[in-house]
């Protein structure tokens, strides 16, 4: 009888065991972490100088509301902060609009002014915090915003530390929150690559994400290769820009899944490091820190489950496992209610508690790349990085990643793989522990987090009394200058916080470069 044939998630077959035979012909096991190409990680001693950073995605409602959520999460031991906005927020609508009702506040926060940015971050010096915010079209607002409110603090902006994601080619891809069409959003992109190497010189320009394109259905190996595909375009368009690679490449993050098949994901981590370090030295890179693939992960929102959800404490636990050994530089970990709602005060601490116990308690941390040489993890790491190199190649070969996704090539690869998974799911063949397998037949209630649709009027409130209160002369004259350099190509950074500072809304300035770029359909 022939054995059942054992795959990971991305398709790669597993052997029963493992032999000295099975590494890869090039590993020697000399490999130094710190060292390029950094498969066994980007500091030479890693957690064992410092924990990488623990972050916990947060908010919601309005500005007040969340910030008092930071200043809790900061109490309970957060190094950093990461910032969720509502979907009027991501796409460019102020909370008055019409295509904002019903979404105000609810999957993170409203943020319409620099007012809203000043509530958001009461009582938090930004030079002190390091602050990630997941925002993409509208990037660039909220770092005026945050560059705003930093001058307003007193802050020396040559300190001031985070990333914005701002990474727009993924939202065609896999998660539709886009305003412009690829072009002049590319231009954008460079333009904050350029305006923050001389004037935020700590801040990530960029967080080239792998994450939504793994929840939209990618296997690990899409994951690595278009994630990377990406990044090489946010490369390209700075070189042609004139940008100095060893300046803006330091810059660069990129921002990972972590899944529950633990081996692949560590090799998964290891082999991107790995890829990213020769892309980039291929690219003309020669400073190693150009090089080096730093990343935030975030553990898998799709792999959680409305059913028995406290299990997913356990699949949390795994996930951040597979970060941790496998070298990740920040780490949010999800709270077990969020296939529910967003998380409970509750469910956040206790996912904070998890980063924890790993980084305090379990030894993982102690040493530098715990499962180097081991046979499997070596020749998983080398399969990851075969298969995803030749993905790449398919990309590469279409005229890189903006052609491909044109051409609907990454859509259709992620949509195949999330209908595969889902048929394994169905057929019984991929077992989901309490889903299809496991059940039971009453579920505890846990009590859930929501979001009152009162909040779109409170907002309304607050843009009212903002309006009243500033110059309509210098309100359009900013507003037209920021026209004028979007249609002369200038850079329009320095615009836009202009705009911010002289009271402009985020849906205003949104809407004024639509009338210059269009919208993506």
């Amino acid at each position: 009888m022939s054995e059942k044939k054992i795959t990971t998630d991305s398709g790669i077959e597993i052997k029963p065991v493992y032999y000295p035979g099975d590494l890869p012909t090039a590993w020697n096991g000399s490999e130094q972490p710190g060292l390029f190409p950094y498969t066994r990680g980007v500091q030479p001693d890693m957690y064992r100088g410092k924990p990488w950073t623990m972050r916990q995605y947060a908010g919601f409602s309005t500005a007040e509301e969340s910030n008092k959520r930071y200043h809790y999460l900061l109490s309970q031991g957060v190094s950093g902060l990461s910032v969720a906005f509502d979907l009027p927020t991501q796409i460019g609508y102020d909370s008055d609009h019409a295509m904002a009702e019903g979404e105000v506040g609810k999957v993170g926060v409203a943020i319409d002014s620099l007012e809203d940015m000043q509530v958001l971050f009461q009582g938090i010096p930004l030079e002190s915090v390091s602050t990630s915010m997941t925002i993409n079209a509208t990037g660039f607002i909220l770092l005026s915003f945050y560059v705003a409110l930093a001058k307003q603090q007193g802050a020396d902006l040559s300190k001031i530390s985070g990333t914005i994601q701002n990474d727009i080619l993924k939202e065609y891809a896999a998660r539709g929150t886009y305003i412009y069409p690829p072009k002049p959003s590319m231009r954008i992109i460079t333009d904050i690559f350029e305006w923050c190497s001389g004037s935020l010189p700590k801040w990530n320009t960029i967080s080239i994400s792998g994450y939504h394109i793994r929840e939209a259905g990618s296997t690990a190996v899409q994951e690595i290769a278009f994630t990377l595909s990406n990044g090489k375009a946010y490369v390209k368009a700075a070189l042609e820009r004139g940008l100095d690679i060893n300046v803006f490449g330091k810059r660069l993050s990129f921002f990972f899944n972590s899944h529950n098949n633990l081996f692949e994901e560590v090799a998964k981590f290891r082999a991107a490091r790995r890829m990213w370090a020769t892309i980039m030295k291929e690219l003309g890179a020669t400073d190693p820190k150009a090089m080096m693939l730093r990343f935030h992960t975030q553990t898998g929102g799709s792999t959680l489950t409305a059913q028995q959800p406290q299990n997913n404490i356990s699949r949390v636990t795994i996930q951040t496992l597979a970060a941790v050994l496998g070298g990740t530089q920040s780490l949010h970990t999800n709270g077990y209610d969020e296939a529910l709602s967003l998380p409970t005060e509750e469910a956040a601490r206790i996912a904070l508690r998890t980063q924890q116990i790993v980084a305090f308690e379990s030894g993982v941390a102690d040493t530098v790349d715990p499962l180097a040489g081991s046979y499997f993890v070596e020749a998983l790491t080398s399969q990851l990085e075969q298969e995803a190199l030749a993905l790449m190649g398919k990309i590469d070969a279409m005229g890189g990643s903006v052609s491909a996704i044109e051409q609907g090539f990454m859509q259709d690869e992620i949509a195949r793989s999330a209908y595969e998974y889902q048929k394994g799911i169905e057929s019984g063949e991929k077992i989901i522990v309490g889903v299809n397998k496991f059940q039971i037949d009453t579920e505890a209630s846990i009590p859930i987090f929501k979001v009152d649709d009162s909040i779109r009027q409170v907002q309304i409130e607050k843009l009212n009394a903002l309006k009243n209160n500033r110059n309509p002369a210098m309100v359009d004259q900013v507003l037209q200058n920021l026209n004028d350099k979007a249609a002369s190509g200038e850079n329009l950074m320095p615009a836009v916080i202009e705009a911010v500072e002289q009271k402009c809304t985020l849906g205003e300035i949104a809407d004024e470069l639509r009338g210059v770029f269009g919208e993506h359909r």
